[in-house]
């Protein structure tokens, strides 16, 4: 079979890995100029990688699987220097945050690092390429694909007898337009994840970091309101994500350069009925209406206590971020999010700080817009000559899991 994967990202690696040895014809198609630009070397995956049941999508993914293609990714690395441990692999932890009304997660980590990740997948690409079978097409952006009973046909002129769709969360717009034209796809979009980005000095969680490094725990808010925390960086840094018409902030770390903050998302769960069908439209308004309160391609940077107060930050005062004076401006985030979702915020910070004390200090820092956007949750069975892998099909929301489904995927067609 001659198959067309659009993206190269996580789950396409997932995909050619299991696929690269078999007769088919695979070609790539990559919207980045070259492998150095490809948008998964970049700071958003950070190379954190997790083994565990409970958290990165809602398929049911072998912890096995999951820890051979860990495996898979530190491989490549030379120096094997990875950051290893065990989220809440110690029971009094597990209890102190349970006692409280947190849901601890459970998950083994693996931590690359931003400044290694581009090796890796650098090494990856070449290990591809090698193969005769695997073509790489970049600078190629798909905009269009024809669907017949036998046949997939990208932008109006190649044609293949299976399209593989891993375009990831950023490539929205092509899963909106073959969705537009096939419905039927769709079997879930009501959900998306808005909160902040919150940063405070190293010590105050400097037992907890020392513990587990990244810590995963969920909290139901007084509103009713499932909160959650996302992407632990310490001594990381703070940095923007851009996407395209706005403007969010995100976190990373590296394994050489550290700095004196920690940093990790705070996220509040917002999953809405009919008619409501556009999450991704209405985090993308919260994040724009951000933008236009702190300016073009700016965030808004305030400390907890004018956080929870409704005042806008007018000085800093013992913490200071990491991210970039000219990225952001002191301003009042209360002006532009829903008022359910900030109390959320702080009565998860305020739950939080009797278990780690110090997280809600005034004077520690609350940065937004952070939004975490879920893919429509699609089907692979509609069409037998159209998959979606991968954070684009809905279904997976971190590197493991995305690479595990499309090694899965691949499998299935393997067997035809």
């Amino acid at each position: 079979m001659k198959i067309a994967i659009v993206g190269f990202g996580a789950a396409a690696i997932g995909f050619i890995e299991r696929i690269k040895d078999s007769e088919h014809e695979i070609h790539v198609f990559e919207k980045s100029a070259d492998i150095y630009s490809s948008s998964i070397s970049g700071i958003r995956a950070d190379g954190k990688l997790f083994v565990s049941k409970e958290m990165g999508g809602d398929i049911d993914i072998d912890l096995l699987l999951q820890k051979k293609l860990v495996d898979f990714y530190t491989s490549h690395i030379d120096s094997k220097n990875i950051e290893t441990g065990t989220s809440f692999g110690n029971t009094g932890y597990y209890q102190e945050f349970y006692k409280k009304g947190f849901q601890p997660i459970n998950a083994d980590f693996y931590h690359i690092g931003t400044d290694q990740l581009k090796e890796v997948l650098f090494r990856i690409y070449e290990n591809f390429k090698s193969n005769e079978n695997i073509h790489f097409h970049f600078d190629y952006t798909v905009t269009t694909i024809e669907r017949t009973n036998d046949q997939v046909k990208i932008n109006g002129s190649e044609i293949f007898d299976i399209a593989v769709i891993a375009v990831g969360r950023s490539g929205h717009q092509l899963v909106k337009t073959i969705i537009k034209k096939s419905p039927k796809l769709i079997l879930d979009n009501t959900k998306v994840d808005l909160g902040i980005r919150f940063e405070l000095p190293d010590h105050i969680v400097e037992d907890l970091n020392r513990e587990m490094y990244e810590f995963k725990i969920k909290y139901k808010s007084r509103t009713g309101f499932i909160v959650r925390t996302f992407c632990n960086n310490p001594s990381g840094f703070v940095v923007l994500e851009h996407y395209g018409d706005f403007t969010t902030v995100n976190g990373h770390a590296k394994l050489k350069e550290k700095s004196k903050n920690t940093n990790f998302a705070v996220l509040v769960t917002i999953q809405l009925t009919e008619p409501f069908n556009d999450p991704t439209g209405y985090g993308s308004h919260i994040a724009k209406m951000s933008n236009l309160l702190a300016g073009q391609e700016k965030v808004i940077l305030q400390t907890y206590q004018n956080f929870k107060d409704s005042k806008r930050t007018k000085n800093l005062y013992r913490v200071h971020p990491t991210l970039p004076m000219e990225n952001y401006i002191l301003g009042d985030i209360n002006l532009a999010f829903p008022r359910r979702i900030i109390e959320s915020i702080i009565d998860f910070l305020e739950h939080l700080n009797e278990v780690i004390p110090g997280i809600t200090n005034p004077d520690n820092l609350v940065i937004a817009p952070e939004i975490k956007f879920y893919s429509n949750k699609v089907s692979n069975d509609l069409f037998p000559n159209l998959k979606f892998i991968g954070d684009c099909s809905g279904h997976t929301r971190s590197i493991i899991y995305a690479t595990a489904h499309g090694y899965m995927v691949a499998e299935e067609l393997i067997r035809l």
